[in-house]
Order: structure tokens, then sequence, then C-alpha cells
């Protein structure tokens, strides 16, 4: 049996990692500025995280929802506190796509209201009610088709209170920051009008913080360089480096019942104990700083980079738009220097990496773009 071609692969095979350092299965040496899509936020093979699992793997990896999890409650307590959103409760799911699909659901049965706002170019996910609300046909198939959503431009306050006035969406659902669209950021200003129109609208705000969240910018998540706080905040990616988990932070004004949402593995003991090692790891050595201080080490870099059309981004999430004639630069930065990146099409180079990325890593990257662009 083969495999069903979902990505196009590079013919590289990783088989061991040490914080941004990986080795392929030929031995050869590559320095990861990606993580997995944003997923490795404490490095590969951190120990303290490689200890943690190893331990709750031996005494017990999986039992259901049915019974008691204190890991479960532990980690909602220290996420409450790293966030700032300790008065909120937390459901734990398995990805961000189910994230997301929860927050729009608690969203429709708060309000009673069916419709959701989101914007161009947006990705919420490949499950079903995600990817109705992802703005990208490619991968919406007819099934996913649907008049509960409607798409207005990022950054546009007009178009938000014209569409809003009308008082039948449940939930504004937007990204920290567009990852998948090329690293697109609300304006601060923008955000707070969200805030203000929702409140007066009676509609949820719903912040996708699967990829720009946990530290990444340099707050924990990304909108909260706005100053503002939303109804709803859903995670994953980086909340366990690697094992699958996501999580809804959910306001107190949003009442709870059983049976509203459900799930068999979220919150299972091994992804907890992994996500609760994350959150020691980025207390312990202070991470969130370290994606400030090293995110302005890379923004400082490529100001006026003669292959730039554009940076974009905040901390540890950037995108660095490429002119034309740079094109490819990708492929170089990893076959060339052995770098590896993402990317958001042909022109966008995406950089994600860990958040302990040091600054010496930074520099040793930028002198590689360097010597590719003279």
């Amino acid at each position: 049996m083969e495999l069903f071609e979902v990505y196009k692969r590079w013919d590289i095979e990783p088989v061991c990692g040490r914080d941004t350092t990986l080795w392929d299965k030929d031995g050869n040496v590559y320095t990861d500025l990606y993580g997995g899509h944003a997923v490795i936020s404490i490095g590969h093979s951190h120990p303290h995280y490689v200890e943690a699992v190893k331990e709750q793997v031996a005494k017990l990896g999986f039992y259901s929802n049915a019974v008691k999890n204190s890991l479960q409650q532990e980690l909602a307590a220290r996420l409450g506190k790293a966030s700032g959103y300790d008065d909120y409760t937390l459901f734990l799911c398995n990805s961000g796509a189910e994230a997301n699909e929860n927050a729009l659901k608690l969203a429709s049965f708060t309000t009673g209201r069916a419709k959701v706002l989101a914007f161009s170019q947006a990705f919420h996910g490949r499950t079903s009610g995600a990817v109705s609300a992802t703005d990208n046909p490619a991968i919406r198939a007819p099934f996913n088709a649907t008049d509960k959503v409607d798409f207005v431009p990022l950054n546009d306050t007009q178009a938000v209170e014209k569409a809003l006035s009308t008082k039948e969406y449940c939930a504004v659902l937007i990204e920290g920051i567009q990852g998948v669209a090329g690293i697109h950021v609300p304006t601060d200003a923008f955000l707070q009008d969200l805030r203000r129109l929702c409140d007066q609208t009676g509609t949820l705000l719903a912040l996708d913080e699967i990829q720009s969240g946990y530290g990444r910018t340099g707050d924990f998540f990304a909108h909260q360089h706005a100053g503002v706080r939303a109804d709803l905040v859903t995670m994953a990616k980086g909340m366990a480096n690697g094992l699958p988990i996501g999580g809804v932070l959910i306001a107190p004004t949003i009442p709870a019942k059983y049976g509203m949402l459900g799930t068999t593995f979220g919150g299972n003991h091994l992804a907890c104990a992994a996500a609760i090692a994350v959150l020691d790891v980025i207390e312990q050595e202070h991470l969130v700083a370290n994606a400030a201080r090293v995110g302005e080490v890379f923004r400082q870099a490529f100001q006026g980079d003669k292959a730039l059309e554009e940076y974009r981004g905040r901390g540890l999430m950037i995108g660095l738009e490429l002119k034309p004639e740079f094109v490819g630069l990708r492929d170089r930065l990893l076959f060339e220097k052995h770098f590896f990146t993402g990317a958001a099409g042909a022109k966008v180079i995406r950089l994600l990496p860990s958040l302990t990325v040091s600054e010496e890593t930074a520099a040793q990257f930028i002198q590689a773009w360097k010597e590719l662009t003279a």
C-alpha cells in the first residue's frame, strides 16, 4: 500500500534533533528555522520534556475523560497563569482545526446565531467547519461550501462594522497573525475595533492563536500586543512540542452544559504531561522574552534587504516576501546552506523557529542569506 499524496516532499528524512539542529538519515546536519509548522516550541528533544514524557508514558499514557485527570487541571492552572486568562475555562482537544470547530460551536450555542465572519486569506484548518472559514477554494470541497461564513478584508474596520450591524453573526474569527497567507499582521487598532464592534453587536470575538500563540510573537498570544481580550482563544501547534493537543480558552460569560462539547483523546495523560513540560521550559528559560529579542535581531537585519519586497511579522513569526528575481531562494537555503524554512506560495519564506533559537543561530542564517543574495 502506498501513502495518499498530501504534501510535496523533499528527499530528506530527519531522524534526530537537538534544539534547532536536525540530522538526516545520511548524517547531514541542518538548522531548523521552521519547527515543523511552528510546532517545535522548545527545541527538539529538550531534556526536561523528554524526561517528562518518558515518566508519564511509563505510568499511564491514556484513559478517557470519564474519570478525573489531575494533569488536565494542572495544565489549565499553569496555562491561565502564563497567558493572563486565569479566569477562563479550558477545553482540551487534539488539534488546531478541532479547537476552531469547538470554538465556533460554542459561539453559536451561546448567541443562538448561525453565521461567522472571517477574513480574506484566512486559514483555520481542514476539518469541515474550520475549512468553511478558510478563504481558500482549493482546499474547500463542495461539501464544505456554506452561506454561513462571510469574508471581509483584513484591517478593514468599515467592512466589519457593516457586516456586524446585521447582528446575525455568532463570532468574528481572526488569526492573531495570518500564517499560511504569508504572515499578515492585523493592526493593534483593528483588533481594538473588533473588540468594540463585537461588544456593540453581541458577537463573540474568537482569536485563532494556533500558529501565532504560545510566546511566538514576544507576548503569550499575538492579540495581547493590542491590549484586547478575546471571548474564545484557540491554540495547538506549540502546546506540546510535537505531541497532538489543542485547546480553547473560554470566557466566564460563556455557559457550559454537559454534552455540549466532547472528545475521546483530548487532554489525555501523555499530551498533558508534555504540555506542562513545555510551559516549564518556556517559563524557566524565559522563552517569550527570547522570542522578542531574537525576533528583533531578524527584523533589524532584514530592513532594506535587497532581496525583499517586504518584511512582515512579529517576534519569531516572520514572513520574508521575495522580489521576483530571488524566487527559489528557499531551496538554495536548504540544499546549499542546510537551513529549514517554510513558505507561503513561491514568493514568501516563513521563519517559525523554536522559541529557544539563539542570536548566534539567527546571525548564521542572516550570513547565509547574504551570501546567497550577494
